[in-house]
């Protein structure tokens, strides 16, 4: 594949599915890739001689400095700064590992950085926190502003990485996702927009069963719903989502406003009994007689990892579409699919946040690569498919434009 932009994938040639070797991953490989860390800083001009010294830092460093003194704007065009997504995190959610800490997630900050540099050539760097308050994670978000344009907020923990996310895009003037949530729900709804073409269903008459009501259940829920989804049922570990419950939090109490259209109650027996779409984004396992209980060829999306809440081959016997967030099956939905190319788009915008439209345009955008292609065991692109971040990039910061956020 070639690459533009420092290292960003072009979308200029076909896309061919990379040869997989049949080969398994050691333990040593794995290690020996993370020696020293993933991650390292590169110059766009060498210092080779004094003269190269006194140009990038003193004395000539000073006057671009002061340049910036008198006109702040400068700054954007003199540093990195503009084009510098900050990856963030407290360690409280850390993939399927839970409460690991900052120093252990470090390395999965890393490799999101990584991500951001391959596939849409941004520079990232990652910070994580040793804190779980949030007063001190958003107060360290401001105080740190100046030395990046975005921030991906990262494995933060539900409820409170809403609030977190809130907090931080009210008080920064860049654009911030947390992408456990957004990241998730953008491909999520890409996929289903694969699936329902795929078997020539219209997407807004799907009952659709969310399992999870966490950070990406909460997400996926209010996407879906924008994208003209109404009957969304969402369980937690209690049951269906719903006013008959008295336990509900801030969050939960926000779903059931726009969730569950038919009031029902219980769990998941009532919630499968005649759905049409199973979103698994919890931990959570769903018996094989409940997935019998679903509408005829239902569409079914078990993400967790390593485990999917229903098993691909368990899911095959009902379902003609299956997705999970494996990378050994087809349908793998992945956040790589939307992140970069969200966050390329809205820096390439000028946007000061990423919004509700900007997000279903992404989804659209990733669809849209694969629209020609589409087959049961084909829904969204591969991860590695070198034409979903130039797509998403450009589809954001076009929506970004038309909202006036430039």
């Amino acid at each position: 594949m070639t690459s533009t932009d420092g290292g960003a994938r072009t979308g200029d040639a076909p896309y061919t599915e990379p040869t997989i070797a049949d080969q398994p991953i050691t333990d040593e490989e794995i290690f020996l890739s993370h020696v020293g860390g993933k991650l390292s800083v590169e110059l766009r001009s060498p210092i080779d001689t004094q003269r190269d010294l006194s140009i990038a830092y003193t004395p000539g460093v000073a006057q671009v400095s002061r340049a910036i003194d008198a006109d702040a704007d400068l700054v954007n065009k003199y540093t990195w700064t503009d084009r510098l997504v900050a990856v963030v995190s407290d360690g409280t959610a850390v993939l399927g590992l839970g409460d690991i800490g900052p120093r252990a997630s470090l390395p999965v900050m890393e490799g999101k950085s990584a991500l951001f540099r391959t596939f849409a050539g941004l520079n990232s760097i990652p910070i994580v926190l040793d804190t779980k308050d949030p007063d001190e994670i958003v107060e360290t978000l401001i105080r740190l502003r100046p030395s990046f344009g975005a921030v991906n907020l990262e494995d933060i923990s539900a409820p409170r990485c809403f609030e977190i996310e809130q907090r931080v895009i009210e008080a920064l003037d860049c654009p911030v996702m947390h992408d456990d949530q957004h990241g998730t729900a953008i491909v999520v709804l890409a996929a289903l927009r694969g699936a329902t073409k795929v078997l020539e269903r219209d997407i807004t008459k799907l009952r659709v069963i969310i399992s999870g009501a966490g950070a990406a259940g909460v997400a996926c829920a209010k996407i879906l719903h924008a994208a003209g989804i109404e009957d969304i049922v969402v369980l937690d570990s209690k049951g269906i989502v719903s006013f008959h419950r008295d336990d509900l939090n801030e969050v939960k109490q926000e779903l059931a406003e726009f969730t569950n259209p038919r009031a029902i109650s219980g769990g998941p027996a009532e919630a499968f009994s005649g759905a049409d779409v199973f979103v698994g984004v919890s931990a959570g396992k769903i018996a094989e007689d409940l997935v019998a209980t679903m509408a005829a060829d239902p569409i079914i999306f078990a993400m967790s990892n390593p485990d999917p809440e229903i098993h691909p081959e368990v899911a095959a016997k009902y379902a003609t579409v299956v997705a999970t967030g494996r990378s050994d099956f087809p349908n793998q939905i992945n956040n790589v699919l939307a992140f970069p190319g969200v966050f390329k788009g809205a820096l390439d915008a000028g946007a000061n946040r990423i919004t509700e439209r900007m997000k279903l345009a992404a989804a659209d955008a990733i669809f849209s690569v694969v629209a020609d292609e589409l087959a049961a065991d084909k829904i969204v692109p591969s991860p590695l498919d070198d034409r979903v971040a130039p797509a998403v990039a450009e589809a954001v910061a076009q929506a970004a434009r038309a909202e006036g956020l430039h």
